[in-house]
């Protein structure tokens, strides 16, 4: 137990996670494989029929193994402080080979490593995201004309978003620590957030969901956890995103989506098709086929959306197919983990083991650890959460219904409704 640790074990496990967090305090991994915007002018100059030519600079690992080294020979024991930490410098030794790989074909085999593939099995061990993704595309594509009208008229610009968002932001955060929210033309996606600002490409057009996104996705989970793993005084590490916590940071804030009601069919659905791609182009579909994928299923009537959305797929590593960047695929993958821990933390009854997931950026395999250093007085209790963590009546009632619900065979209640159901597809064929 960490609790009966001595004064000088403490000591080592504290400068090993500093080591680790300087180590990979050096590996921006989105930073590095981001593409400059002049890329999307080029490729459609070209008539949409020329693969883009990113330019990466590799990561010299030298250093980083040198910490990651030195870090190791201090993690000397077994409990499951142990074990985070040992798989942090196994996570951040791989990070520095996989961005010491960018435009590789090697690039592909520490992404798989780092973030799994599409078809690495989840939760379960029986499924895979790419199982999910398609049975998702196949359900929601029946939505997209209906979603099409249902799409509520009102529309935002990046200044008008901003507003909101400035409106919203303290009640969260307090005036002291509320994220800036930054207007530019320095980022490729429509929005992106960092540890205490969210950006808001100028140029980009947003829904009242998207809104709602940005404050449930980027806010109260992003920045929110990255604040509260700071904000402990010692394992600095905490507050630092990294591949090895993506998939849990990932898989709860497109949760956080879900139980607010901030998700539609179509956003859905990109994610599905992000991990449909992804396996696409591990298989040797090249840019452009990955781009005319997404402008065929529904991500957007914007052709630079759906660059963007093959961008995600290729940054990093190679536009020619083979060898993609699969970090999409975690936000299924990380849903079905979320889900089924919250599902598992209800049957128990002990609401601090869903405040677990706010104490800092971690991944659900570090939720032992975290929870005997918190027993240990080592670590704080998160300061902001949402207000579903915070508040969790509804999340509880939800989950014990949904974890009931789960045992009900779809299939014979289906029956019950065959006739209605097929004149329902009739209707729609016609």
């Amino acid at each position: 137990m960490i609790a009966e640790f001595s004064p000088s074990e403490l000591e080592r496990l504290e400068r090993a996670a500093d080591l680790l967090f300087e180590a990979e305090d050096r590996l921006p991994v989105l930073k590095s494989i981001n593409w400059d915007r002049s890329l999307a002018t080029t490729f459609f100059a070209s008539g949409e029929k020329e693969l883009p030519k990113p330019v990466y600079t590799p990561v010299d690992p030298t250093s980083t193994y040198e910490q990651v080294n030195a870090a190791r020979a201090l993690i000397d024991g077994s409990s499951p402080v142990h074990d985070w930490l040992k798989r942090l410098a196994d996570v951040t030794e791989r990070t520095a080979g996989m961005l010491n790989a960018v435009g590789t074909p090697a690039f592909y085999g520490f992404s798989s490593a780092l973030y799994g593939s599409p078809t690495t099995y989840i939760a379960d061990g029986q499924n895979s995201a790419l199982d999910l993704a398609f049975r998702l595309d196949r359900h929601l594509s029946d939505f997209d004309e209906a979603s099409m009208r249902l799409d509520p008229q009102v529309k935002l610009s990046a200044e008008e978003l901003k507003l909101r968002l400035d409106e919203q932001l303290p009640e969260h955060f307090g005036k002291e620590h509320v994220p800036e929210v930054i207007i530019t033309a320095d980022v490729s996606a429509k929005a992106a957030a960092g540890k205490d600002y969210i950006k808001l490409r100028d140029d980009a057009e947003f829904s009242d969901l998207d809104a709602d996104q940005l404050l449930q996705h980027e806010a109260l989970v992003h920045i929110a956890t990255g604040y509260n793993g700071r904000n402990h005084g010692r394992f600095k590490v905490l507050g630092e995103s990294h591949p090895g916590n993506a998939q849990t940071q990932e898989g709860l804030a497109v949760f956080a989506e879900f139980i607010t009601g901030s998700i539609d069919p179509r956003r859905f659905r990109r994610l599905a098709n992000r991990v449909i791609a992804i396996n696409m182009a591990a298989e040797g579909a090249d840019f452009i086929e990955i781009y005319k994928f997404f402008r065929e299923n529904g991500v957007s009537d914007v052709p630079f959306e759906a660059f963007e959305s093959a961008r995600r797929v290729f940054r990093g590593g190679t536009v020619t197919g083979g060898a993609p960047f699969t970090k999409d695929s975690v936000y299924l993958s990380g849903l079905v983990e979320v889900h089924s821990y919250l599902r598992a933390a209800v049957r128990c009854g002990d609401a601090s083991l869903i405040q677990l997931l706010f104490i800092g950026k971690i991944d659900v395999a570090d939720l032992d650890a975290m929870d005997l250093m918190l027993e240990a007085g080592l670590l704080t209790r998160p300061t902001i959460m949402p207000p579903w963590a915070r508040d969790m009546r509804y999340l509880v009632a939800y989950l014990s219904y949904s974890t009931f619900l789960n045992q009900i065979d779809i299939s014979q209640v289906a029956t019950r409704y065959s006739g209605l159901i097929e004149r329902a597809r009739n209707r729609s064929d016609a």
